[in-house]
């Protein structure tokens, strides 16, 4: 017999698995939008997710995740402005 474990192992390789923090906000935009669709600020969201992640690694992971992303922003922000003629 086949080991379903293996098979879906098999068949998903490749395919994206969001973090812990990225499952995190997603289930607290949905949930906070849900109950708010005149609108939330991410902001919230962000806190939702923040308090919903169960441990201290889970926020250190989330943590190196954001800076991660603020300063792949950054970056971006900084080459982009270069592009455009103008410094930062």
């Amino acid at each position: 017999m086949t080991d379903p474990l293996k098979v879906f192992a098999e068949i998903t390789v490749g395919v994206p698995r969001p973090s812990m923090w990225q499952a995190a906000f997603a289930e607290a935009e949905e949930e906070l939008r849900g109950a708010n669709p005149a609108g939330v600020d991410d902001i919230d969201i962000a806190r939702a997710a923040w308090d919903c992640l169960p441990d201290e690694e889970a926020r250190d992971e989330a943590l190196d995740e954001l800076f991660s992303a603020w300063l792949k922003a950054r970056q971006d922000g900084n080459a982009n402005a270069r592009r455009e003629g103008g410094a930062r």
